[in-house]
């Protein structure tokens, strides 16, 4: 009988340890599983992002340029609409000027309201100073000479169309220069200006027309002065 419980004993005891070497090697044995991928710490640029230091900065755009008409009562709405048009289409800023701040009546009746007196105005404030010609044209304003002169003096673009190119001779500014009008030619002769009789005459930045059928081609050349 002891022996029979000794020999029991034994075989627990056989039994335990086998269990004990068979989960030993299943702990060590290989994983088939993948291994588990780690997180990246090093962060993908993403859209949105500022610019890094140094990067190139995007361009300014140019500041628009500014343009000044000088009109009078029964002025040509031609000469002063189509010109308008050409520059405002290529961005440029218009600012109309007459003797006073009332209303401007045009020879067919468009009403212009200035929005500056010719005495307050100084061509340095503008790129262009555009002269509309027309009926009621005011040949001997001293502002308008002073305005022309301060014109050709600061280098901007100086235009003229029908009879206004008259204010330029009579400012001293067409002395040695081409120019052209609808009438008037020996008045200009005599202030020095050399006359061609085309219908749209450049010389430097003056910008001489003769009349309204010239009108949208004088706009174009004054906008391709301002663009150079």
């Amino acid at each position: 009988m002891r022996k029979h419980k000794s020999c029991s004993i034994a075989i627990i005891v056989v039994v335990l340890l086998l269990a004990s070497l068979v989960t030993a090697c299943a702990s060590s044995a290989p994983s088939s599983a993948p291994p588990t991928e780690m997180p990246s710490t090093t962060e993908s640029p993403q859209q949105g992002q500022p610019a890094e230091e140094g990067a190139a900065e995007e361009p300014t755009p140019p500041a628009a340029k500014l343009a000044l008409f000088v009109i009078y009562n029964q002025f040509h709405e031609t000469e002063y609409g189509e010109p308008r048009a050409v520059l405002e289409d290529a961005g440029v800023i218009v600012t109309v000027a007459s003797s006073s701040l009332d209303a401007v009546t045009g020879h067919s009746g468009m009403q212009v309201e200035p929005d500056v007196v010719l005495g307050d105005v100084y061509a340095a404030d503008y790129d262009a100073i555009v002269f509309v010609g027309g009926y009621g044209y005011d040949q001997d304003g001293p502002e308008a000479c002073r305005v022309a002169q301060e014109a050709a003096a600061e280098g901007k673009v100086l235009a003229a169309i029908c009879i206004a190119p008259i204010t330029l001779a009579k400012a001293g500014v067409l002395d040695g220069k081409r120019a052209t009008s609808s009438v008037l030619r020996s008045e200009l002769e005599a202030e020095g200006a050399i006359w061609t009789g085309a219908t749209v005459e450049r010389d430097g930045l003056i910008i001489t027309a003769n009349g309204p059928a010239a009108a949208r081609r004088f706009g174009e050349t004054i906008v391709a002065a301002l663009e150079e």
